[in-house]
């Protein structure tokens, strides 16, 4: 639609209002999630890191609050899932200033230290990725699903059931989850057995507690990318899979 400088302050100042009830929404809603009550983890998870073998705790780094970003990486993957990339690829820049208000971002992978290590250096990272290869934890929250699971039928994720298989159209090979697995160097049934999500925890005397975890669409407000395309002038303009590694755009 074409109109006059008018015609869009008008819209802009009707579109003001409406922007600012969601930053207000948006207020209380995370005074809401602070406010969700703390579970105490007792099980005792291993990881593997740059610095060694480390327990849960160990991944604070020594603060008080830690932010996982359950990074879709399977033992299988070649290469990390192109959409957590691009979420990735922000974090080398606010780490520092997360870290000095008392919160450690890590990612957590099930795939081994050595991949992950190596991908990170392809990709030009330095925040904290831990492997949780051999460990409960992708599964207990509920971002990996096993070959049985696959086999038998539904498991949960963000909050409902959901499907372990892949959910892709024989026709659709280059779409969706079989474009997401060739860039991974797996199948889709190798591909859709990680899900990406993330999850906060915080350590007080010596005890872990879980607080809040968001998957799918919930993730969408980390990607720093999409709050840019969601204010430029056609969107997100998203026409199939296209998203790509960061170094493997033509």
């Amino acid at each position: 639609m074409i109109g006059t400088r008018e015609d869009w302050r008008a819209a802009r100042l009707e579109l003001l209002q409406a922007e600012k009830e969601l930053t207000r929404r948006s207020d209380e809603l995370a005074r809401r999630r602070q406010e969700l009550p703390w579970v105490r983890i007792d099980k005792e998870y291993r990881f593997e890191t740059d610095d060694g073998s480390a327990s849960l705790a160990n991944l604070f780094r020594g603060r008080s609050q830690l932010l996982v970003y359950h990074f879709m990486f399977g033992p299988d993957y070649t290469a990390g899932c192109p959409s957590c990339s691009a979420i990735a690829d922000g974090f080398n820049g606010f780490v520092v200033h997360l870290a000095n208000h008392d919160v450690t971002l890590s990612a957590v992978s099930r795939a081994p230290l050595a991949k992950l290590q190596a991908f990170k250096r392809r990709m030009a990272w330095n925040f904290s990725w831990a492997s949780s290869l051999g460990s409960d934890f992708n599964f207990d929250f509920n971002v990996s699903v096993t070959e049985e699971q696959q086999r038998e039928g539904t498991v949960e994720y963000n909050y409902r059931p959901s499907s372990p298989a892949p959910n892709v159209k024989p026709d659709a090979g280059r779409e969706g989850p079989a474009k997401g697995a060739a860039m991974t160097g797996t199948d889709v049934t190798t591909y859709a057995r990680e899900r990406p999500g993330m999850s906060a925890f915080v350590l007080e005397d010596g005890v872990v507690y879980y607080t809040y975890s968001t998957f799918a669409r919930g993730l969408d407000g980390l990607w720093g990318m999409y709050q840019w395309l969601d204010r430029a002038p056609k969107g997100r303009n998203e026409a199939g899979y296209w998203l790509r590694h960061r170094d493997k755009y033509e």
